[in-house]
């Protein structure tokens, strides 16, 4: 599959195996969910909950062990943030590099760049507001 604003191809991503099971020797699933919700009442992100899980619990695939995703887990106990993570992530970029564009201003390149992350920002909302992940009113910072 392509970039989305470069026209070459990507790195291919790594696959699961074909069957998904969760092993004997890792955590039980109710252990891995009050795990999920204790990191989550810290304030961390799901995917930093994922790496911590695979990293220092030894807990190859969650959604093999509860035949959910983190996400899941935590919109089940209202404790998603408010902001998705993807679309928070792209907000942050963009606030960095117009900090870099106002000490910058002669910086063309990153000025484009800037233009291309604001685009990949209306077509994120664009996709949560239709999951009803994001209110229909919102508008980017």
């Amino acid at each position: 599959m392509a970039r989305m604003h470069a026209r070459r191809k990507g790195r291919s991503g790594s696959t699961h195996p074909v069957e998904r099971t969760h092993p004997e020797w890792s955590l039980k699933p109710k252990e891995i969910e009050n795990l999920i919700l204790k990191m989550a009442e810290e304030g961390k992100q799901p995917a930093t909950i994922g790496l911590i899980l695979r990293d220092a619990y030894g807990v190859p695939d969650v959604k093999a062990a509860l035949g959910k995703k983190i996400t899941k887990v935590l919109e089940e106990h209202n404790l998603l943030p408010e902001l998705p993570e993807d679309l928070g992530n792209l907000i942050d970029k963009k606030a960095n590099l117009k900090k870099h564009l106002k000490e910058h201003t002669r910086d063309r390149h990153n000025r484009r760049r800037l233009q291309l992350i604001e685009a990949k920002i209306n077509r994120l909302a664009k996709y949560h507001k239709r999951e009803g992940r994001l209110p229909e009113k919102w508008r980017q910072p």
